[in-house]
């Protein structure tokens, strides 16, 4: 008991959602202490680190040939695993400032069809960026702990965590999670989709950011036509002689584009109710869908989803992070919640 006040006091254990789009780090002190884009951006030729995280992301489509601005993480897993053991020490420095006695203990949530060697290098670059221990839980099941549902208890629970890389379908009961489906269709796919539509349907070139920024402002998954319509005014690059041209969009035309995306993802919750118990699936017709995540505040997407399958839909209080509260709870509540850690 004293040993473990000791390591309280002189180290910060963290709990941390290591995100496509955003990674956030709490701890059992101060809650969330970290909100920032998952991007760095390196001198191409010396791989020196120049930024990282909300300053890093202003370089995305920005940057000279000397600088390359990278995302390390794609469909919720480290595709440069390097540029994320960096990412990661930054991260962690920032948060625990001045000297530390003991490294800190992780809890990292991943993605439920996460594979060994992927998890592998989930440990391995948090352990290299200072870690002392990494213990490992899925975002479903920190998001059901984050809304604070009863996993305990033999009833289902269905949730859908929507992020930036993958879309995370669970339904859990006697904390565990019964059925699990990770599509890799997430936000970064509706952005994609918006750059698709304006390249085909105005050849204009327009960067990530400002797809985001378009989704976030005019995006849709359930458009019903209203008196007045929103429109929004975008610059982009003419494809045919690179000169810059201004378009006005439609919220209409963009619920249009990004509805192939939004389709897979409700497609993934009705595939996740056809494959469950029909007792765990009774339960969840009384519990209702909790939606996690950033694309759970898509517009409409609740009742997309209610209109589908016929059960009522919730999204929760502060979709953004829900995970994280969740793996925290996790990291103070260690023994409690024993079952739910996955290495």
């Amino acid at each position: 008991m004293f040993f473990k006040k000791l390591l309280n006091f002189f180290g910060k254990d963290l709990a941390m959602d290591l995100g496509t789009a955003n990674t956030l780090l709490y701890t059992a002190r101060d809650g969330i202490v970290l909100n920032e884009p998952s991007v760095v951006a390196l001198n191409a030729r010396t791989s020196k680190v120049l930024a990282v995280g909300a300053e890093a992301k202003e370089f995305l489509g920005r940057t000279p040939e000397k600088i390359r601005a990278v995302r390390p993480l794609k469909d919720g897993v480290i595709a440069d695993f390097e540029v994320t053991k960096i990412m990661i020490s930054y991260f962690i420095k920032k948060v625990i400032k001045g000297l530390q006695l003991v490294k800190p203990k992780m809890v990292i949530c991943v993605p439920t069809g996460i594979t060994q060697v992927e998890m592998r290098a989930v440990i391995e670059s948090a352990q290299q960026a200072g870690a002392r221990e990494v213990k490992l839980i899925e975002e479903p099941m920190a998001a059901a702990i984050g809304a604070q549902l009863p996993i305990e208890k033999p009833k289902g629970n269905m949730v859908v965590d929507i992020g930036g890389g993958t879309t995370e379908v669970a339904v859990i009961s006697l904390s565990a999670v019964a059925y699990s489906e990770s599509v890799r269709v997430a936000g970064d796919e509706l952005n994609e989709a918006i750059q698709r539509y304006l390249k085909e349907e105005y050849k204009v070139l327009i960067g990530e950011n400002l797809a985001e920024h378009i989704k976030i402002n005019l995006g849709s998954a359930f458009y019903e036509p209203t008196e007045e319509m929103k429109v929004m005014k975008v610059t982009g690059k003419n494809i045919m002689n690179g000169a810059p041209v201004m378009i006005e969009l439609t919220e209409e035309e963009i619920a249009h584009c990004i509805k192939e995306p939004v389709d897979i993802i409700v497609d993934s919750v009705i595939r996740a109710l056809e494959k469950t118990s029909p007792q765990l699936v009774a339960d969840v017709a009384q519990n209702g869908i909790l939606l996690a995540g950033g694309g759970a505040l898509l517009k409409g997407l609740d009742k997309l989803i209610m209109k589908r399958a016929n059960i009522n839909v919730v999204v929760d209080e502060d979709p953004l992070t829900t995970v994280v509260r969740g793996t925290g709870i996790a990291m103070e509540n260690e023994k409690a919640y024993a079952q739910v850690f996955i290495n």
